[in-house]
Order: C-alpha cells, then sequence, then structure tokens
C-alpha cells in the first residue's frame, strides 16, 4: 500500500522544506478568504518555488472570487484545484485544471454521498469532518466507519487526523489519502516539526503492515 500524505496549510518555507524532507505527495496552500492559513501570492509564490515537480501543490479555495481563482492559477501554476466551498463542476472545471471537491461530513447524514455526482469532472474527493459552509483545518472528526467502501475516484480522509490517530484511521476507511492540516500544528499554520515526522512515520508503518 501507499497512502498518499498531504500536508495542508503550510506557510512557512521550513516548513515546506521538511515536507519535502519527509517525502508527502502534495503540499496544499490555503487562499480561503477566511482561513487563518490565508496566504498571499507573494508568498505563495516563495514557498511554490520550494518544491520539487514530482511533488504536487494543490491550491485551496473557498467561494473566492472568479478572478481570484485566475490570478491564484495563472501566478501560482497548481498542480490541483482543491474546492471547499458551493463552487460547481461547471466552475470548477474552467480554470483548467484537475480538482478535488471538499465534503463536508459534519452534521450530514448518508444522503451526503448521492452530491459526488454533481461533480462528473473532479478528479477525486475530500471527506472533512467540518459541516457545510464552516472552514477547512479546524479538527473536527466524523466517523470513519461512514466512509464510502468503494468509490471510482480517488478519495482523501481529512478532519481530526493526527500522529496518534493517522493509523486507525487508515485501518478504518482505507482511503487512497489522508489530508492533515491541525494535527500536525503548534498553532495555525504554524507546524510543529515533530509532529510532523510522527505523522508521516505513522502512515508509512500501518501501510507496511498491510
Amino acid at each position: 500500500m501507499h497512502t498518499r500524505i498531504k500536508f495542508c496549510g503550510l506557510t512557512r518555507a521550513e516548513d515546506v522544506r521538511l515536507a519535502m524532507e519527509l517525502g508527502v505527495d502534495y503540499v496544499g496552500l490555503v487562499f480561503a478568504p477566511h482561513s487563518p492559513r490565508r496566504l498571499l501570492l507573494g508568498q505563495a509564490r516563495m514557498l511554490r518555488e520550494l518544491v520539487p515537480e514530482e511533488i504536487a501543490v494543490v491550491a485551496l479555495v473557498m467561494d473566492n472570487p472568479r478572478s481570484d481563482i485566475e490570478h491564484v492559477v495563472e501566478s501560482l501554476q497548481p498542480d490541483l484545484l482543491q474546492f471547499h466551498g458551493s463552487e460547481d463542476d461547471t466552475l470548477a472545471t474552467s480554470f483548467g485544471r484537475p480538482y478535488w471537491k471538499a465534503i463536508a461530513m459534519g452534521g450530514q447524514d448518508e444522503s451526503v454521498f448521492a452530491s459526488l455526482s454533481d461533480y462528473p469532472g473532479a478528479h477525486g474527493f475530500l471527506f472533512d469532518g467540518h459541516a457545510a459552509g464552516e472552514q477547512g483545518g479546524s479538527g473536527q472528526r466524523f466517523d470513519w466507519r461512514r466512509m464510502p467502501t468503494s468509490a471510482d475516484k480517488p478519495f482523501l480522509l481529512a478532519g481530526g487526523l493526527s500522529p496518534e490517530n493517522v493509523g486507525l484511521a487508515l485501518r478504518t476507511a482505507r482511503p487512497w489519502g489522508v489530508d492533515v492540516s491541525s494535527g500536525i500544528e503548534s498553532a495555525p499554520g504554524i507546524k510543529d516539526a515533530e509532529k510532523m515526522r510522527r505523522f508521516v512515520d505513522a502512515v508509512r508503518e500501518t501501510d507496511a503492515r498491510g
């Protein structure tokens, strides 16, 4: 097994460098207007330059104006876009980049899975623990047993993951990938090097056990 790892909400060069050293698969840079991890384009370009081609950069937006997203795509050249708001498939596919759609699981029943068909252009889905309309990166968990048992597209698990529980999360939900932000932080946007290392070690150890 190879569970893909995404570190999201990075704001500092030292954290990006460590993420590269640890061999994560994706780096998430946040542009959601109300996020405490939101970057200015100049900051984001500086961080983007530290990421080698083999690691993908994901730009996260949430109901940003179209012009803002266009500027992000033009300036940052992200490998993927990640939509956390009410954006529809038509908008999401219009920027010429693959995209993931975040699905808010907090307070939702099983009918939430019916909404996946509304995003035929999505390259994957990210199931997060927050409620609809709330920001990601809040550390809220949901019942991992509710994750789809099969899917025709990759899905990532997010929300409340940490070095201590990611192994259990993988054994329970068996996702294609995991997305962590607050679980490897000492403060919003400030990653903790020890937690980053332990998170990756826990994922790799679980993968090795099959």
